[in-house]
């Protein structure tokens, strides 16, 4: 059984930082992707960035330039550390591990953690 338990969200000030963390236990493929995703209530969730297991990393553009996405392979863990928050940023935010194996694709996703910009 594959969980993803994130972390760090909260109530911040515009201009300010916070960093995600999620915890993933349960056995996973080792060649995969992790990546956060965004959703606000209404609106289809989006996302935010990915990252391979070889450290290959991708980030809308909304994110580019103060979002950075890390993982640690030993510890199954990925973190988004967000730097200049904007109003715009405030929603629910998933991590999500992914991969492929003999063309069947498997996605599992955190329960969400709450972020919240504030004016």
């Amino acid at each position: 059984q594959v969980q993803l338990v994130e972390s760090g969200g909260g109530l911040v000030q515009a201009g300010g930082s916070l960093k995600l963390s999620c915890a993933v236990s349960g056995g996973i493929f080792s060649l995969n992707t992790m990546g956060w995703y965004r959703q606000v209530s209404g609106n289809q969730r989006e996302l935010v960035a990915t990252i391979t297991s070889s450290g290959g990393t991708n980030y809308a553009d909304s994110a580019k330039g103060r979002f950075t996405i890390s993982r640690d392979n030993e510890k199954k863990a990925v973190y988004l550390k967000m730097n200049n928050l904007n109003p715009e940023d405030t929603a629910v935010y998933y991590c999500n591990v992914q991969w492929f194996r003999q063309t069947q694709r498997y996605s599992y996703w955190g329960q969400g953690t709450q972020v919240t910009v504030s004016s």
